[in-house]
């Protein structure tokens, strides 16, 4: 669900994601026209199981909160096997 996107002064955009047993994102990056990719999520409800993020190189990375850039750094999410998973993400670009 998109909570809110703007282009000015910085081009962003901020969803609340839920990931429903037996989602899964496949490896992949986020390509931009020009400027750099951020991305902020903060996972606001574990998965029983599954539903892990994997990134190749994050910014920084504890259990809850994973910063990165998804335009360089390929990412994905595990199968969720149980249960759901909900996150706060939040992307800019800065040219």
């Amino acid at each position: 669900m998109l909570i809110c996107t703007a282009r000015w002064p910085i081009k962003f955009d901020m969803y609340i994601l839920r990931f429903p047993e037996g989602s899964e994102i496949a490896a992949h990056t986020d390509k931009v026209a020009s400027g750099k990719h951020f991305r902020l999520n903060i996972v606001l409800k574990k998965a029983r199981a599954g539903g892990e993020f994997i990134c190749s190189a994050p910014l920084y990375e504890s259990s809850r909160i994973k910063l990165f850039r998804p335009d360089i750094c390929e990412h994905q999410v595990t199968r969720v096997t149980s249960g759901s998973r909900y996150l706060l993400s939040i992307g800019w670009v800065k040219n």
